[in-house]
């Protein structure tokens, strides 16, 4: 199989054909997004209805080393969240396998960054992919935490996106966040 036809395996069926025909307000994709977990059990739950990527292109490993010197991945994070713990962890399990450095990324720059793709901010954790050399080039790879294959399939797209594949395949691919988030701290009332 040649490597376009793999990335095309990715992105099947990971966008339902009815949902092109929506239309999605901001309101409801900020909704739909926020996914909340308070226990470790509820979070497992949450994640074993996400699918999980089963077939790799053949140069995935090769890419993902060949690679890991040009890009960082970049991830917002607060204390006492579970799914910000979850990612660390496969975040860093990847970091190992593949020589990706993981830094912390501010929630104020993860706002910013959001809101220049029109992106609602929906809380922690949301993890980025950007050049090492641009900070200013950044793609989403994941908000919430996820499984361990479809973060090396993210990882994987994204360098693909930065080093000029077409990004309408990567973006379809890598549509289904998980959205486990922690919510935004309700802002404090002023006396």
């Amino acid at each position: 199989m040649v490597q376009g036809s793999l990335l095309g395996l990715f992105a099947a069926n990971l966008i339902p054909a009815s949902a092109a025909a929506q239309r999605v307000t901001r309101e409801r994709a900020q909704a739909a997004a926020i996914h909340p977990v308070t226990d470790v059990g509820s979070m497992r739950r949450w994640l074993a209805r996400v699918p999980v990527t089963r077939e790799f292109p053949p140069d995935l490993p090769t890419t993902l080393r060949a690679q890991s010197s040009l890009y960082v991945i970049e991830m917002t994070t607060a204390p006492g969240c579970l799914p910000c713990a979850d990612l660390w962890t496969r975040l860093n399990e990847l970091r190992a396998r593949y020589g990706w450095q993981v830094r912390t990324l501010s929630g104020q720059e993860a706002l910013l960054r959001s809101g220049r793709l029109g992106l609602p901010w929906v809380g922690h954790p949301v993890a980025w992919v950007r050049p090492h050399s641009d900070p200013a080039r950044m793609i989403p790879i994941a908000i919430g935490t996820d499984h361990a294959p479809n973060l090396v399939r993210n990882l994987y797209l994204s360098a693909k996106m930065l080093t000029g594949v077409r990004p309408a395949v990567a973006v379809r691919a890598m549509s289904k966040f998980t959205g486990i988030v922690r919510s935004p701290a309700p802002a404090a009332k002023k006396r």
